[in-house]
């Protein structure tokens, strides 16, 4: 199974795209769509290789969302990349959204837990809140 059509287009929605390197929020330098890899100040890309490094960072989440062994839908994968791309895997192996996705808890618990991924700095960020929900959605849709 890959990530939807409908991911990439939501992540391209998600993330912003800016085709000059800028540092984010931890001072990391970034380009595109989140991407930061090899990224340096100055450098400037296409919109088509704004796309590609999305779709090459996408497929690397998916990877790791895959290699949890889970039995995942459409909609649960789409959800857990979108999750993995924006907050890692090593945070999802070790949070309570993926001990509750594994031992098959109902529906609003996980949800729940979604929702719970909304702070950035001890804030609630409305980008992360708007991007929980649909998560949250997409895992059960």
């Amino acid at each position: 199974m890959e990530t939807s059509e409908i991911l990439f287009n939501k992540m391209k929605e998600f993330e912003g795209c800016r085709l000059q390197a800028y540092q984010d929020a931890a001072g990391v330098w970034t380009i595109g769509y989140g991407h930061t890899r090899g990224v340096r100040r100055g450098d400037r890309i296409t919109q088509w290789l704004a796309d590609e490094y999305l779709r090459m960072d996408i497929a690397e989440a998916e990877r790791q969302v895959l290699g949890l062994g889970l039995s995942l839908t459409q909609g649960q994968l789409d959800a857990l990349v979108s999750f993995v791309f924006n907050v890692g895997i090593g945070r999802l192996q070790q949070s309570t959204l993926l001990r509750f996705i594994r031992e098959g808890r109902p529906e609003h618990d996980i949800k729940r837990q979604f929702r719970q991924w909304v702070y950035a700095g001890g804030r609630t960020m409305p980008g992360l809140v708007k991007r929980r929900e649909w998560e949250a959605i997409r895992f059960f849709g």
